[in-house]
């Protein structure tokens, strides 16, 4: 069975090739921009899901992984920062507060979808500017909701972290993701290993 990670995101890509599953890495075509009253697991969970199914037409048989991450500190989502200015904005107002960040999974063979959302609370130490500043210079994570990339330096902006699986903040729950291949019949460890570059297209 073909393996399609529905995402252009190398964050994922990398996640996924922790597996040693042979996969190609396809963009799907899917509008982002949350409903009317949408609460963050929803919107992620919705937003997996449609990856998924937008990707899964041109690829008849194969078995399709979709996921997406909402960040939210007290309900209001929190997004990529795109530049320097906001990322240090983002930071100075998540100083010292609670994060949720919500990772949700769909694998779907085109017939049967499987879903799950994984949440990860991550605690943000009391920031000083000059922390803040010479870490944005460092890692420039701004691309990342949130601007810290914990499975780098950004891990010493936290005070703490609670989640069922470490992997979910990245950006795919790789326990969860295992839990829904092997339902699907690849088991991870006994499938054969073979990692395949990422192939640029559209759904």
């Amino acid at each position: 069975m073909q393996l399609i990670l529905a995402s252009s995101s190398r964050y994922r890509r990398e996640m996924l090739e922790r597996l040693g599953i042979p996969f190609n890495a396809v963009s799907p075509d899917v509008d982002e921009t949350p409903r009317a009253d949408e609460t963050p697991t929803a919107l992620a969970l919705r937003l997996s899901l449609a990856k998924a199914l937008a990707v899964a037409p041109a690829y008849p048989g194969a078995l399709i992984i979709g996921s997406d991450q909402v960040a939210t500190m007290d309900g209001s989502p929190i997004g990529k920062p795109g530049n320097f200015d906001r990322a240090l904005s983002q930071l100075e107002q998540l100083s010292g507060q609670t994060v949720e960040f919500h990772s949700a999974l769909c694998v779907s063979d085109g017939q049967r979808h499987e879903v799950a959302d994984i949440v990860t609370l991550c605690r943000f130490r009391r920031l000083s500017t000059d922390e803040i500043v010479s870490y944005l210079h460092r890692e420039q994570p701004f691309d990342t909701a949130g601007s810290a990339k914990a499975e780098s330096l950004g891990i010493a902006l936290m005070e703490s972290m609670q989640s069922d699986d470490p992997t979910a903040i990245i950006g795919l729950p790789l326990i969860a993701l295992c839990r829904m291949l092997r339902s699907f019949g690849i088991n991870p460890l006994t499938h054969p290993t073979q990692h395949h570059p990422f192939v640029p297209g559209q759904s």
